[in-house]
């Protein structure tokens, strides 16, 4: 069955960029103009890098905003400030002006844009920019009508289940502890499916009696000094990077666009916000959550690894197709964001809709 567009799904057009090598003196890299091909409305670049001690890179960029007389540049805005180690691994607050803001991961415009340039600028000796990809998107005023189940029936990945809540009171300096380790945790599970992960000369900090170490060290790796958070959507991407994976910030546009990735064996991560009674068998309330999207059933229902269930043991979940959808992909919530990781060499599912 093809997938029908219609006026109700979000424009999204997302692309990679390739950034050189820094060569000596080179420390900066501008992206040339790069047109979005609709009126767009928010932009989340997104990235992964290898940055030694001492060195880490920032990640900026600008938009031609629309106006009644032309299109005008705005000014350069800073979506981050990024190193493995930390110090600095932040976001920029305070950036508003009559063009856009930056809400910790995402450029909101004020006026449409109609295209934009990236730049990164890498501080220290060393610094190596992996991986760029940048998504613009205009979101539509209500989700779209549920989507029909693909061909193939059943399907489900052994994707490692972790509770976020098995880490209650873990070392509150990042987020409060596990209870709101629900970005880290999912990562976490993506990084064991494929096998990837710190050493465990890395956890040795986390304490010997800690069910599930690279949850916390997950956390640990992409919190957020200006947030206080740990649920940086590009910062999670970032951080897988560290093991080898490659990975990007993302909006799908329904479940139909989902199931390829699960037949290609890759999970997939995404972010929803939803009333107890919105997603029959969630049991809980949420302002924004993550989790892992890990199968689907012969009638089409999601299949999760859910970090919000009480027990390791509970995390894997099943959720009404057209539930899922509406929480996922509704404006007022995250409009469809995933996060995609994969090793370099699993091959993405084709993408007809320039979102992937």
């Amino acid at each position: 069955m093809c997938l029908v567009l219609t006026v109700d799904l979000a424009r999204v057009a997302f692309t990679r960029f390739a950034v050189p090598t820094a060569q000596e003196g080179a420390q900066e890299w501008t992206g040339a103009e790069h047109p979005i091909g609709f009126a767009a409305t928010q932009i989340i670049p997104s990235w992964t890098a290898r940055t030694p001690p001492g060195s880490w890179i920032e990640i900026a960029l600008r938009a031609r905003a629309r106006s009644e007389a032309e299109d005008t540049w705005t000014k350069w805005y800073v979506m981050g400030r990024w190193s493995e180690h930390g110090d600095p691994r932040t976001s920029v607050p305070g950036q508003g002006d009559e063009d856009g803001d930056v809400a910790v991961d995402t450029f909101v415009a004020r006026r449409p844009v109609t295209a934009y340039q990236v730049r990164v600028t890498r501080h220290g000796e060393g610094a190596v920019v992996t991986g760029l990809g940048v998504m613009a998107s205009a979101l539509p005023p209500h989700p779209p009508a549920p989507s029909a189940p693909g061909p193939g029936g059943a399907v489900e990945l052994d994707v490692p289940r972790h509770s976020q809540h098995a880490h209650a009171g873990h070392h509150p300096r990042y987020d409060g502890g596990g209870a709101n380790w629900c970005s880290p945790a999912s990562v976490a599970m993506v990084l064991a499916f494929w096998g990837r992960g710190p050493a465990p000369e890395e956890l040795a900090w986390v304490g010997g009696d800690d069910p599930a170490p690279a949850v916390d060290h997950a956390a640990a790796g992409t919190y957020d000094a200006s947030y206080q958070g740990t649920g940086n959507w590009p910062f999670n991407v970032a951080y897988a990077g560290r093991y080898g994976l490659s990975g990007f910030v993302t909006r799908l546009r329904s479940a139909a666009e989902l199931e390829p990735f699960v037949r290609a064996g890759i999970p997939v991560i995404t972010s929803q916000s939803f009333k107890a009674h919105e997603l029959p068998g969630s049991c809980y309330s949420t302002n924004g959550h993550i989790l892992v999207v890990t199968g689907f059933t012969a009638e089409g229902d999601v299949v999760v690894n859910d970090p919000a269930a009480p027990t390791d043991g509970e995390v894997r979940r099943v959720y009404p197709r057209a539930a899922f959808e509406h929480v996922w992909l509704r404006s007022s919530g995250s409009g469809g964001i995933a996060y995609v990781l994969h090793p370099p060499d699993v091959h993405l599912p084709p993408s007809t809709n320039g979102n992937w």
